[in-house]
């Protein structure tokens, strides 16, 4: 079993469940196992489309301690595409397409924190992502990474070591101004203090 991904299916329906773990079993990469108390890394969820109990599912399967999901679905909409990966699926395989070797393949890009999604779903997520960056977010002066404009901007002159005197001169804000936009990003994200969310700006990639 050493160097093997620990994998446990979940499935509505019984059938389907011992379908994709037989696939499995009679693969040396994986080792099935009953479930995520038993070890599992990566569970996969095959369903019909994406409900909203099999995004529950997921996310009490996440809770349990398997963090990674390879999600196998004989329908999938843009809404239901949307669901599965803000529910945290790493990987998404069409039932007719879910062969041995892709679910395989998904599994070990799941277990090392890889994604995958075939192409033309890709692209259709991509502009579900478009289309919620411009008509949620960007009318809210928001963007993906959860920051507005004007909080990378005081987050940037930060990091570069302003203090909130030079922040406000630089960017033609008031002092008032810049401390709210501070106090705003620390409580959000839960940052101790301004150095903290400096920190985190540039693990987040913002600075």
């Amino acid at each position: 079993m050493e160097g093997r991904v620990l994998v446990s299916v979940h499935a509505d329906d019984p059938v389907s469940a011992a379908g994709i773990a037989s696939q499995l079993r009679a693969r040396p990469e994986v080792f099935v196992v009953d479930g995520c108390a038993d070890g599992a890394t990566v569970a996969v969820v095959v369903a019909d489309e994406m409900r909203d109990q099999v995004v529950t599912q997921i996310r009490a399967i996440q809770r349990s301690g398997c963090a990674r999901v390879v999600m196998i679905v004989s329908r999938i909409d843009d809404a239901g595409l949307l669901s599965a990966v803000e529910a945290g699926a790493n990987a998404i395989l069409r039932r007719c397409d879910a062969v041995p070797e892709s679910v395989v393949r998904a599994v070990i890009s799941a277990a090392e924190g890889d994604g995958s999604v075939p192409p033309d779903l890709l692209g259709r997520l991509l502009e579900q992502m478009r289309q919620v960056q411009r008509d949620v977010l960007a009318p809210r002066g928001l963007s993906f990474s959860g920051f507005s404009e004007r909080e990378v901007e005081v987050l940037r002159l930060l990091a570069e070591g302003n203090d909130t005197a030079e922040i406000a001169h630089e960017l033609s804000y008031s002092e008032r101004t810049v401390k709210n936009v501070i106090h705003e990003v620390t409580s959000r994200h839960r940052l101790r203090n301004r150095s903290h969310a400096v920190a985190f700006a540039v693990r987040q990639g913002l600075v």
